[in-house]
């Protein structure tokens, strides 16, 4: 399968409503049971509301990452954001539509954020979290590079613009990557 072509941009705020579905589309509710990203059994509600976008878009450290197919539609984003004072990077808020997953977007959106960080950015290594129980994703990171750290940082339970967890039992672990 030939890859899909993309215009891959920073995001500006106008942009804010179509990632705010995108990212609740690929990760919570029914509609994200298409792809294999979802969340649905861990979190319940929104992934991020439209004030977090727009947060995101904003932020003077890093960049929110839109990628358009040909015809113009959102098939994915991502943030990318400098630690402060460091070389090192956070990777995050990664979405892909559901119903395009398994199609090399992710894969090419990834390694588009990784040349943004590095050439953009100036950043040396890029930083994930990522929940516990998705042993799928491990694996696709570590496909791509990526190394769990062996840190765990914990779950945001009180923060209710992350989402209504439907397990106790949540944490996200570290993974990194030389870039």
């Amino acid at each position: 399968m030939a890859p899909i072509s993309l215009s891959i941009r920073p995001a500006v705020p106008d942009d804010a409503p179509e990632v705010l579905l995108l990212v609740n589309k690929a990760y919570r509710g029914d509609s994200s049971r298409q792809g294999w990203t979802t969340e649905a059994d861990l979190v319940g509600d929104q992934r991020i509301d439209l004030e977090g976008v727009l947060v995101k878009i904003n932020d003077p450290t890093g960049k929110l990452l839109v990628a358009h197919d040909e015809a113009g539609k959102l098939a994915s984003c991502c943030e990318i954001r400098r630690q402060e004072g460091k070389d090192l990077g956070y990777f995050g808020m990664f979405a892909v539509d559901p119903e395009r997953q398994g199609g090399g977007i992710g894969r090419q959106v990834m390694l588009a954020a990784e040349k943004y960080a590095k050439e953009t950015l100036e950043l040396h290594r890029l930083e994930m979290s990522v929940i516990w129980t998705r042993r799928e994703l491990f694996d696709w990171y570590e496909r791509l590079g990526y190394a769990r750290t062996g840190e765990k940082k914990p779950f945001p339970y009180h923060d209710p613009t992350q989402g209504r967890p439907l397990r106790d039992d949540l944490y996200f672990e570290v993974m990194v990557k030389d870039i």
